[in-house]
This record gives structure tokens, sequence and C-alpha cells, in this order.
């Protein structure tokens, strides 16, 4: 896999930076063919082979305000990768870092597609036995407007087609019932706006439960970022923590113990698909960019992934999808 440019990796950016960062970067050149730059103090990047760097003398901390941070310190590792996109030095910017200064930064630097109101960020939920489904707004609008959530929904039915090749995308709107008349103000008013909307290929298929997030029912679900983020980490510590019960439950009995001997490797599987490293990260639509936002914890799996995804949508067009449906 190539792409027209290297993929800026912030380097310093993530709870396990930077060496778990500059392995996964390394991780995508070796294994996917993926150009990579890396971004932040060379000095401390001393495991990067023969990867590129672009200097970055300062790093916006994980708790840092986002706003302020972008503003004040204009030599970071995250600003510094949001330009080498808009310069055209990078065709997409990975961060593991402060996941509001990435956006902030990427908002910035790389500016908005025309037309749209506010990026959202947009996740991919596992649903076992078909493809996974897309869910935004994941987090970077913790209140909304029904035209911002309408606008999601459009998105949401590119990056679909785009990331999981879904022709036809089905688009929900996350409510507490299916009826039209269930949910908040701000819902009820959104599923009258998301009616007026001109989908394409794709179709809005009503109001959709919780339940239905791991499932084959809907293929993008929307809502605001606030509910997103909650229903996402509530998704993220059930699964981790069924899990750890399962393993658990598998140790206390000899006969438990020489099952899981034998499961094993499908425990393992069922690990690994649920895990959001192999996912991984979310992408911010709506910048003039693609921007591949990683879990903070990220490792160099995850990191890997990443890149890939970043890769696979620049491969994909998705900015250019993006801005066409935007202007339709």
């Amino acid at each position: 896999m190539t792409a027209s440019l290297p993929i800026a990796v912030d380097a310093m950016g993530g709870d396990r930076a930077p060496s778990e960062i500059v392995a996964g970067a390394r991780l995508a050149k070796e294994n996917h063919g993926i150009d990579v730059v890396l971004v932040g103090r060379s000095e401390e990047l001393t495991d990067r082979g023969d990867l590129e760097v672009i200097e970055a003398s300062e790093v916006i901390a994980m708790d840092a305000e986002p706003g302020s941070s972008v503003r004040r310190l204009k030599d970071s590792s995250l600003v510094r990768a949001a330009e080498a996109v808009r310069d055209g030095r990078a065709s997409a910017m990975v961060s593991a870092g402060n996941t509001g200064a990435t956006m902030a930064s990427a908002l910035l630097r790389m500016g908005r597609i025309k037309g749209v109101s506010r990026p959202a960020i947009a996740t991919l939920l596992p649903a076992p036995g078909t493809t996974p489904t897309v869910l935004l707004d994941a987090g970077a609008n913790a209140e909304c407007k029904p035209e911002w959530l309408a606008q999601f929904g459009q998105m949401g039915a590119v990056f679909a087609q785009d990331r999981l090749n879904i022709p036809a995308p089905r688009v929900g709107l996350l409510s507490i019932g299916e009826e039209p008349g269930k949910g908040s103000p701000l819902v009820k008013e959104t599923y009258a706006e998301m009616q007026t909307v001109n989908w394409g290929a794709a179709e809005f298929i009503g109001n959709v439960e919780g339940r239905d997030l791991l499932t084959d029912e809907v293929d993008v679900v929307v809502t605001d970022g606030f509910t997103g983020n909650v229903a996402l980490k509530t998704l993220e510590g059930a699964l981790k923590n069924l899990m750890l019960a399962l393993f658990s439950a598998m140790g206390e009995r000899p006969e438990a113990a020489e099952a899981a001997a034998q499961l094993g490797p499908e425990f393992d599987q069922i690990y690994r698909f649920f895990h959001p490293d192999t996912y991984g990260g979310a992408m911010l639509l709506g910048v003039k960019g693609v921007c591949v936002i990683s879990h903070g914890s990220s490792g160099a799996q995850a990191m890997e992934n990443a890149i890939k995804v970043a890769a696979e949508m620049v491969e994909a067009k998705v900015v250019e999808h993006l801005t066409e449906a935007i202007a339709g």
C-alpha cells in the first residue's frame, strides 16, 4: 500500500510515546509499505530506523486544555503534523495524543470542508458476524443542533462507503425508542431534519436504540458527542469486563482450566475482535485532510493499524467524497 505522500505521525503524543508510537510507525512501513514521517524531537526518537523526522520542539500534554495549547504551542508535534498535511508534506496525520488538541490542530491548521457546520469523530464498533457499525459523533461536539446531526449522518454514510465498502449505508438516529415520537426534543427535531436530507445512495431508516449498536440492524448511528462518547466508553468497559470475567471463571476449577486450554485460540480471536487496537482509531470527519485519532494508550499494534487506516482513507479519497456529499 502506498500513498502519494507520507503519513505524518505525532511521535510525541500518547501515554506510551515515543517508543510505542515509533515502533508502530516502523511496523506500518515494514508490513504494509506505507511511507511515514515522524513529527517530534529527533533526539528522543532513537529507534526510528530510516524514518524521516519533522522537527517539533514542544509537546501538548494529555491533560492540557486543547484550544489554548494549540494556539500557544505552535511548535508542538500535533500542530506541526497538521501543518504538514496543510502544506502538502504529508497526506494524513495520526495521533494518539490529546484528543481535543488533535481536533483543534486539524481544524485550525487544515481548515474545515466548505459547508461543514462542525467536524465529528467517527469510530467503528465491532458487530459479530457482520461489518462494524459507524458511530458518530464519538466526542467532538457535546452539544449539537439538529442540522449538525443530519450532516453527521451524511458524512458517516460517506465514511461507511469508503472505509467499509458498504454501497448503500443505512443511517439511524440513536434514541430511546424506534418510534418517530420517542426521544429528547433534540432527537425529535433531528428526526424531522434527517427526513429532508438528500442521502444519495444511503438511506435514513429512522430511530435506533442502544441495543442495535453491535448488530446488523444499522450501518451508521448518529448522535451528539456527549451521548456517543458515553455509549462508546460504556461498550468498551462492558466488553473488557466481560472478557476478564470469562477468563477468571475459566481458571476457577481444574475442569474449566482444561476447557480453557482447548478453547484458548478461540478466546484470543474473540478478544482481538473486540479490542479497540484492532480498528486503529477514529477519524475526524469534516476537515480538509485525513486525521486519525488513536487511543491514548495505543501501543505499536494500534499505531500500525491507525496508520494503515489513514493510508486507506487517503487512497479512497474520503475527503474529496465528503466535500462532494456536503456540496450536493
